[in-house]
C-alpha cells in the first residue's frame, strides 16, 4: 500500500478514537459507513488506471460530506487556515485593500486607510498588471488576492497601470492587517451617537465599548447601534456587548445541543456602564448569528428598540475542533436560545424522514414568547423589529451602473480632475458634474430590463397560451411602450440615488471607508426613524411598555 493512502487510515483512526459518548450514540451504522469509505479510498489507490491526487479527493470527498449537513459546518484545510483567522480575528498578512475583476484583470477597488497599500500610492482604480514578475492577467481575485497577501514584514512588487499616468511598478512591504469591527462611529443629529458594528471577532466588545466611551465624552445621551449586514462571529463577543446594557447576572442566551456538555447558558459577569441610556438597534436580512443574539436578546429584555428588516434567522451555534497537520473543522453543536426562551433559526436543513434540506419552519410549528414587559415576539423567524422600516431597492438601471462598473469607473476619470473635494459629510455632484457623468453612462453598452416589463412579458406569454392576447394587444403595446427602459429618461428619473451611489464612490476615493459611512448616513431613512425614536422619550417608552 502505498505512503498516501496511510494519511486516509489516520482519518477512520481519528474517528474511532474520538470519545467513547460518541461511539455509543452513533452505532454499528457509522462504523460501518467508515469501514467501507477506507476500502474504497484504499482501491482507488491501488487499481484506479491512472495515479489519483489524494489530497484533493480527500478534501472534495470531505467537502461534499459537509455539504449533506448545513452551510455552516466546514473543513479548513491547512492551506486555507488563513481564511480562519481572518474569520475569527480579522486580521491577515497582506497590503490591505479591496479588489475587484473587471474584463480580464483584476483591480483595485479601494485600499485600506493607513494600510501599506494606500501608504505606498496604491489607489482604487489601478489595474494590476504582474505581481513579482507574474502576469495576473485572465486570473481570479482569488488567485490574485494569494498573491498579494503574506507574512509580516515580506515586500512584493506589483506593477500597475493608472489612468492618465501609465504602467509604474511599486514595492509595498506586507504588514498584519486588521480589517475594524467598528469601521465608524460619531455624533448624529443633537445628543445621538452612532456605533456601525461589522462583525465579531475577538476585539468586537473592547471596540464597541471605546466608541461609545469616546462618543459619551462628546456629548452622547442616546445610542444607534448598527447591526445591519453584521453576519455575526464570536458567540462571546455578542453576550459582552449585551453586557454593557443589562445589569449583572443576566441570562443572554443558552445554548443547547445534542452532547451535554454544550447545553450551556450565557449570563452577563459584569454591571452596565450604559444600563440607563436609550438604545436603538439597526438590523436587516443580513443580521445574523451573533448580531441577533445581541438584538434579540435586547429585544425580549425590552433594553432596545429594534428598527429596520427581519433579521437572516440563523439560530446555530459553531465550534472549532484542531486537526492534525494543521487543519480544522468548524462544527455545528447547538442551537441557541434568546432570554425569552426562543430559537432565531428559520432553516431546518436536514429532515431525517423525508431526507429533505433546507426548508423554513411551517408558521403552524412557530411558538410565540413574550419579552420581559409582556411583549409578543415568536420563534423561527429570525428577529422582527419593533419598528419595520424598509431601506428602498435600487432601480434596476442604478443596480447595473454599478454592476457595469460605470460608476466605479467615472469616479477614477472624476478623481483625475479633482485632487481635492470638500468634506464627506458636504460633498455634493453640481448639476454640471451629473451631466457630464449622464454624458458618460449613455456612451457605455450596457443592457438593462425593467421589472414592470418583465411581468408585461410573462403576462403576454401566458395570454397568448390563453388565446386573450389579440384582444388587449394595443393596451399591451401602450403599456409596455412606457416601461421599456430609456437610457435617457432613467438617468433623470432616479437622479437622486444614482448621484448618492456615486458621490458615496468618489467620497471613498479621499476619505475611505470612514468618509463612505458619513456620506451614506446623510440619507439612511432607517437611521433617521431611530433618531426620531430615541430623541421621542414618549414614543420610545411606548414601544417597549415601559
Amino acid at each position: 500500500m502505498k505512503i498516501k493512502h496511510y494519511a486516509v487510515l489516520w482519518i477512520t483512526l481519528a474517528f474511532f478514537s474520538v470519545q467513547t459518548a460518541w461511539t455509543q450514540s452513533s452505532g454499528f451504522e457509522t462504523l460501518k459507513s467508515l469501514e467501507i469509505m477506507d476500502q474504497i479510498y484504499e482501491n482507488l489507490d491501488l487499481y484506479f488506471v491512472d495515479e489519483p491526487q489524494n489530497g484533493k479527493l480527500s478534501k472534495t470527498a470531505i467537502d461534499a460530506m459537509l455539504k449533506e449537513l448545513d452551510p455552516y459546518t466546514v473543513y479548513y484545510h491547512e492551506s486555507n487556515i488563513e481564511d480562519y483567522r481572518l474569520l475569527t480575528t480579522g486580521q491577515y498578512g497582506g497590503i490591505g485593500a479591496l479588489i475587484r475583476q473587471m474584463g480580464d484583470y483584476t483591480f483595485i477597488a479601494e485600499p485600506y486607510e493607513d494600510c501599506p497599500a494606500a501608504k505606498s500610492g496604491i489607489k482604487a482604480g489601478d489595474k494590476i498588471l504582474t505581481i513579482d514578475g507574474k502576469n495576473m492577467a485572465k486570473k481570479t481575485t482569488d488567485e490574485v488576492s494569494d498573491a498579494l497577501k503574506g507574512p509580516k514584514g515580506t515586500s512584493i512588487e506589483v506593477e500597475i497601470e493608472r489612468k492618465g499616468e501609465g504602467k509604474k511598478k511599486i514595492t509595498i512591504a506586507r504588514d498584519e492587517i486588521k480589517i475594524p469591527d467598528v469601521p465608524y462611529f460619531g455624533m448624529l443629529k443633537g445628543d445621538v451617537g452612532y456605533v456601525k458594528l461589522n462583525s465579531f471577532t475577538q476585539t468586537a466588545s473592547a471596540d464597541v465599548k471605546n466608541a461609545i466611551q469616546k462618543l459619551q465624552a462628546d456629548g452622547a445621551k442616546q445610542l444607534v447601534l448598527d447591526l445591519r449586514g453584521n453576519g455575526g462571529g464570536l458567540l462571546i463577543e455578542a453576550v459582552k456587548i449585551v453586557n454593557f446594557f443589562v445589569p449583572k447576572n443576566q441570562v443572554v442566551v443558552t445554548t443547547k445541543g445534542r452532547v451535554k456538555e454544550e447545553n450551556r447558558v450565557y449570563t452577563t459577569l459584569e454591571e452596565p456602564f450604559v444600563q440607563e441610556m436609550p438604545l436603538a438597534v439597526l438590523v436587516d436580512g443580513g443580521s445574523a448569528s451573533a448580531s441577533e443574539i445581541v438584538s434579540g436578546s435586547l429585544q425580549d429584555l425590552d433594553r432596545a428598540v429594534i428598527i429596520g428588516e427581519t433579521s437572516f434567522g440563523k439560530g446555530l451555534v459553531q465550534r472549532t475542533y484542531d486537526l492534525k497537520y494543521g487543519s480544522k473543522i468548524k462544527i455545528t453543536i447547538a442551537k441557541y436560545y434568546t432570554p425569552s426562551g426562543r430559537c432565531v433559526q428559520r432553516l431546518e436543513y436536514y429532515d431525517k424522514e423525508n431526507n429533505a434540506k433546507a426548508k423554513e419552519i411551517p408558521d403552524s410549528l412557530l411558538k410565540s414568547f413574550q419579552t420581559k414587559n409582556g411583549r409578543k415576539v415568536i420563534d423561527g423567524r429570525g428577529i422582527e423589529p419593533d419598528l419595520k422600516v424598509e431601506s428602498p431597492d435600487l432601480s434596476r438601471l442604478t443596480a447595473v451602473l454599478i454592476t457595469s462598473n460605470c460608476v466605479f469607473n467615472y469616479a477614477t476619470d472624476y478623481v483625475l480632475a479633482h485632487p481635492t473635494i470638500a468634506k464627506a459629510e458636504d460633498f455634493k455632484l453640481s448639476e454640471q458634474e451629473y451631466m457630464d457623468f449622464k454624458k458618460y453612462a449613455l456612451a457605455q453598452e450596457f443592457k438593462y430590463t425593467t421589472a414592470s416589463e418583465e411581468s408585461l412579458k410573462k403576462m403576454k406569454e401566458t395570454a397568448e397560451k390563453e388565446g386573450y392576447f389579440e384582444e388587449i394587444k394595443a393596451d399591451y403595446e401602450d403599456m409596455i411602450s412606457k416601461v421599456t427602459p430609456s437610457k435617457e429618461r432613467d438617468l433623470q428619473k432616479f437622479k437622486a440615488e444614482i448621484s448618492e451611489m456615486l458621490e458615496n464612490e468618489i467620497i471613498s476615493r479621499y476619505y475611505f471607508q470612514k468618509g463612505r459611512t458619513v456620506a451614506s448616513l446623510k440619507n439612511d431613512i432607517v437611521v433617521q426613524r431611530a433618531v426620531q425614536v430615541l430623541t421621542n422619550q414618549t414614543e420610545y417608552n411606548t414601544i417597549l411598555k415601559k
